[in-house]
This record gives structure tokens, C-alpha cells and sequence, in this order.
């Protein structure tokens, strides 16, 4: 893969060809790090808001708007590839619509929520940049944007730690996943200049780790307008 095609589209590319094998994997439980740490922070994040109303935004196949809906919490999920879509709607537990970044940053849903939810969905570059600027307008005067990544410093590598494209991997997945979705990394200091930009302040950071581990798994902001 050459450096052109790593892009915004590229990441829709990949996710629509592997929607259902995603899907098998969440509900399968085949992702150590969500069972063991990753899932339950970003449930723990959120709830620490004691939202009445969530937008999960690149929901998935909807674990976590199910899990939130569970604990009675009023979700909508939004999310552009169709089969996942699809695949939350079969089962439930929250309003699932089909919409881009770039539709929701053009303001198609006209409602605002205690909570705007994004785990590990902010991939990639343009259509994240467009998404923030929404934000402030999907927020109730209280609200806040939980957001769970990866962590810039542990998933640096032997990179150099700068903003930039990065090639993805399905390693540690099965066979049926094909062609790994690229992905925009930030530094630090990018995450809080987009912060910045959009108007929004850092009001807590978690780094949420496997019982001792030293390297933390993720990292969650939670943001204000």
C-alpha cells in the first residue's frame, strides 16, 4: 500500500469488507484486551458522567450502546458501514442510524446528548477533524466527549512520534479478516491541538492498564465544550 492510499476513504474501504468478521470477533470475545480491560473502562468512563442520554459514534456492531442501554441509559448509535449497522439493529438495545463523520459534522442529527461516546473509532484524519467541530452542537450545556484510543505513546513503536498516516495489521486476528484499515496517529501534542481547535478542554485523562501491567492498554480524554 503506497502513501496516497492511505486515507479517510481507505479506513471505510476496510471496515466494510470486514464488517462481519468484526462482528463474530466482539461477540466472540476474541479481543483479549476489550475482555480484560479496554471494554470495561470505557463502560466506567462513561457512566461516570451519569448521562440520561449517549451518541455512540462508530458504534459498531453495538456492544456498548447494548451494554449502556442495559444499565438505562438512552443511546442512539450512528455508524457508516451498513452491515454493522445492520448487525446492531438485529440485536437491540438502542436507536442505530447510518451516517458518516461527515454527515454528522454537516449536522444530519439534529439532537444533543449528555454523553458523545467514540471507542477506538477516531481513525482518521479529516473526517475526525470535521467530527470535532460537531461536537459542541451533539452536547447538552453539561456535557462531554469520552473518547478511548490508543494510547500515542505506547502505540508509537519504533516510529518516529510525529502526527502522521500509519499502515494497519490484523495480527492476532483470524484468517477472514482482510485488507487492515490505515490509521491516522497522534501525538500528544496533536490530540490536544485538536482539542484546542474545537473548542474543547481536557477535563480528565485515564490510562486504563491489565491489573499491573506497566504499559497502559489505552487512553480515554474526556472533554468539555
Amino acid at each position: 500500500m503506497c502513501v496516497s492510499e492511505l486515507s479517510d476513504s481507505k479506513i471505510v474501504d476496510s471496515w466494510r469488507k470486514n464488517a462481519l468478521p468484526w462482528t463474530t470477533a466482539v461477540r466472540a470475545g476474541q479481543i483479549a484486551s476489550r475482555q480484560l480491560c479496554t471494554n470495561q473502562a470505557i463502560v466506567d468512563a462513561v457512566m461516570s458522567r451519569a448521562p440520561r442520554s449517549v451518541l455512540d459514534v462508530g458504534c459498531g456492531e453495538g456492544w456498548l450502546a447494548r451494554d449502556l442501554g442495559a444499565k438505562g441509559v438512552r443511546v442512539t448509535g450512528v455508524d457508516v458501514v451498513p452491515v454493522l449497522v445492520e448487525q446492531a439493529r438485529s440485536a437491540g438495545g438502542a436507536d442505530f442510524h447510518i451516517l458518516s463523520y461527515e454527515e454528522l459534522a454537516a449536522g444530519a442529527l439534529q439532537l444533543s446528548f449528555d454523553v458523545v461516546v467514540c471507542n477506538f473509532s477516531l481513525l482518521g484524519k479529516e473526517s475526525v477533524e470535521g467530527l470535532f467541530t460537531a461536537f459542541p452542537s451533539l452536547l447538552t450545556p453539561e456535557g462531554a466527549t469520552v473518547i478511548q484510543t490508543l494510547h500515542p505513546v505506547v502505540a508509537c513503536g519504533n516510529h518516529p512520534y510525529e502526527d502522521g498516516w500509519r499502515r494497519g495489521s490484523w495480527d492476532g486476528f483470524s484468517a477472514d479478516f482482510t485488507d487492515p484499515a490505515p490509521w491516522y496517529f497522534r501525538t500528544w501534542e496533536g490530540w490536544n491541538a485538536l482539542f484546542a481547535r474545537s473548542r474543547l478542554s481536557l477535563v480528565e485523562v485515564r490510562e486504563p492498564r491489565v491489573g499491573r501491567s506497566a504499559e497502559p492498554a489505552s487512553i480515554i480524554f474526556i472533554v468539555e465544550k
